[in-house]
């Protein structure tokens, strides 16, 4: 099936009974609340930072930093939104119990996780760096972090002022399911300032 920006991005896909802490390939979507638009502007077809969107991806990459099992991959500050490819990688659990788990693969799925694994998690490993952390865990991370270096901006650099939330609650996810869904979305991640007038979010 084609990939549909308009479509993957307005509902959430998220699998009934899915263990979001499984290794696989996440395209995140998240949005600021009411669609303000904060994090800069498309100039020319290029997505011109703002200090506020600089701190979005300074956070971005700091996932990779608190997450021992995390990649940050392709993404996109936009003016009102964020999109990005998160990697959750094997863990030495997983590598261990690889093959016991070889039965639940899905031909067409190689860089999909394996839905109902459960990798005896540990909450916080050395210097209180969290493993084996879901994406709820992540995202909500994510949020707090530059939620609250926001406020800050807004009370000593005079950052425009949110409406009740920066994000919204929610967030649109896809289980990446295979290299050429991989390659789509990162084209789509790339393009995403040139298609600026024509996103289907930007209404």
């Amino acid at each position: 099936m084609k990939y549909d920006p308009a479509k993957h991005h307005r509902c959430s896909i998220r699998l009934k009974g899915y263990d979001y802490s499984s290794p696989g390939f996440y395209f995140i979507t998240i949005c600021v609340q009411n669609r303000q638009c904060l994090f800069g502007e498309i100039i020319d077809e290029k997505m011109i930072l703002s200090d506020a969107g600089k701190m979005v991806e300074k956070w971005y990459f700091e996932l990779g930093n608190k997450y021992t099992n995390v990649k940050c991959r392709e993404h996109i500050v936009m003016p009102d939104h964020f999109h990005c490819i998160i990697e959750i990688m094997v863990t030495v659990t997983d590598a261990h119990d690889g093959d016991a788990h070889d039965g639940d693969a899905h031909e067409g799925t190689s860089l999909r996780g394996r839905p109902g694994d459960n990798f005896g998690k540990t909450p916080y490993g050395p210097d209180n760096k969290k493993s084996n952390a879901s994406l709820f865990d992540m995202m909500d991370w994510f949020k707090t972090m530059t939620t609250n270096e926001y406020i800050r901006g807004v009370k000593n650099k005079n950052w425009p002022r949110f409406q009740k939330r920066l994000w919204q609650l929610r967030y649109w996810d896809r289980i990446i399911r295979n290299e050429n869904d991989y390659f789509r979305i990162s084209n789509y991640i790339g393009d995403n300032p040139a298609n600026w007038n024509n996103d289907k979010l930007n209404d």
